[in-house]
């Protein structure tokens, strides 16, 4: 049975199996239900059971099957990893812009502040003048 553990991005994966077969050594008559997921055209033909080199290409068959599959779920793993690897690059690109958009937005509100008190103090004085003018008015009339 093989498991599906999470495995770390920076951690090379490597997947071992083996060829389950009959409690005799022999291998099973229908090949077939050991690569069910394999197409028709690459599933490995039955051996003769009374030549030697049959049954050698039949295990060497049913290995590269097994190495062809387990390399197919690898590649699917992989895929997903990447696409769960593409999202959270994606996530980080947006909080990037996210944080630089921020950054100009406070430059600018900053700028804008800066602006608004220095004509706050403009008008303080210019406020300060035209009541000095005003009492100067005031006591003169």
């Amino acid at each position: 049975m093989l498991s599906a553990a999470r495995v770390p991005a920076d951690r090379p994966v490597r997947i071992a199996f083996s060829l389950g077969q009959a409690s005799d050594g022999a291998p099973p008559e229908d090949p077939t239900r050991l690569f069910p997921e394999l197409d028709q055209q690459l599933q490995p033909l039955p051996p003769r059971h009374d030549s030697l080199e049959s049954m050698q290409v039949f295990k060497q068959h049913c290995q590269i099957a097994e190495e062809y599959h387990e390399v197919r779920r690898e590649i699917a793993l992989l895929e997903e990893r990447k696409k769960e690897l593409l999202a959270k690059l994606a996530q980080a690109e947006e909080e990037k812009v996210d944080a630089a958009q921020l950054a100009r937005e406070f430059e600018a509100l900053t700028e804008e502040n800066r602006t608004l008190k220095l004509a706050q103090s403009q008008c303080v004085e210019q406020l300060e003048k035209l009541r000095i003018q005003y009492q100067k008015r005031q006591g003169s009339s």
